[in-house]
């Protein structure tokens, strides 16, 4: 097979992008036969030293492309380690090129997610990197399309959690909704669908923070536990400072303050002893 394969590569070496497609298409046709026989490292290996081959000589679109088709050859056949490995080439074909972020690419990366075990490290390190790539200088905290891809196929797998962090990164509203409303169904009782709600969009602007933290006062009291959840947050994310006596008193004064902008310098070491995220699930 080797011998064939290198043949057919040499071929696509030759001439424009319509041969080139051509010679692409005929190696794909040689390692698909190779897997379907079964010889899955046999046909890993050549997938790894066709990369690198097309990588050198600056064709990073077939390499990408051989990668992509490999990566969904090797899922179907439930490789998942293959599979994995020439989707991490994937991102390093487009790390390396010029491509620009288009919605094709992002949804060839979602794809690519949706296939990987979810409880596998090499999925964790593939989101990372897809996400970075898609920032493009950009979208600091990744592409809002990507985002929304993943929130998706996370969702299916009914991992609420995570995607709602993903949803609340893109701007799909609707569908971020629709998923609270199942997420507060299937974990929570019917009388605290606000509270998921309100968990959802507590990363909104301060003002925003401040009239839910009053709206919901109410839900708040079930657990003691949720203003400090609230008192932390206000500090990391909003700049709220930390607890203090007030005319107001409490959080509600907190944040009042910050928004009046009083005591903004005051007691600033206090807040400094413990400023590590705190979970909300």
């Amino acid at each position: 097979m080797a011998a064939a394969i290198m043949a057919a590569e040499q071929e696509a070496a030759k001439g424009g992008g319509g041969r080139n497609r051509g010679g692409v298409q005929r190696v794909e046709g040689k390692l698909r036969a190779s897997v379907e026989k079964g010889d899955y490292y046999e046909a890993h290996q050549m997938y790894r030293t066709l990369f690198f081959r097309y990588m050198s000589q600056g064709k990073h679109a077939e390499a990408r492309e051989l990668m992509y088709s490999g990566a969904l050859l090797f899922f179907s056949h439930n490789q998942q380690n293959s599979a994995a490995d020439l989707s991490m080439l994937v991102l390093e074909s487009l790390e390396k090129s010029d491509a620009k972020v288009a919605e094709d690419l992002l949804e060839n990366l979602a794809k690519l997610f949706s296939l990987m075990d979810p409880n596998s490290p090499e999925r964790v390190a593939f989101v990372s990197r897809a996400l970075k790539w898609s920032s493009g200088g950009s979208e600091k905290l990744g592409h809002p399309k990507l985002h929304q891809l993943l929130a998706i196929t996370l969702w299916k797998e009914q991992n609420y959690s995570e995607s709602r962090y993903h949803f609340l990164h893109s701007t799909d509203g609707e569908g971020c909704a629709n998923m609270l409303v199942e997420y507060s169904s299937s974990r929570g009782y019917r009388s605290e669908v606000d509270m998921f709600v309100a968990q959802a969009v507590l990363q909104g602007k301060l003002t925003v923070f401040t009239v839910l933290c009053e709206q919901y006062q109410p839900s708040l009291k079930r657990d003691p536990m949720y203003n400090e959840y609230l008192d932390r947050i206000g500090q990391l994310f909003f700049g709220v400072p930390p607890k203090q006596t007030s005319s107001y008193g409490g959080l509600l004064g907190n944040l009042l303050n910050s928004l009046m902008g009083t005591g903004e310098d005051d007691d600033t070491e206090d807040g400094q002893e413990d400023s590590s995220p705190i979970e909300l699930d």
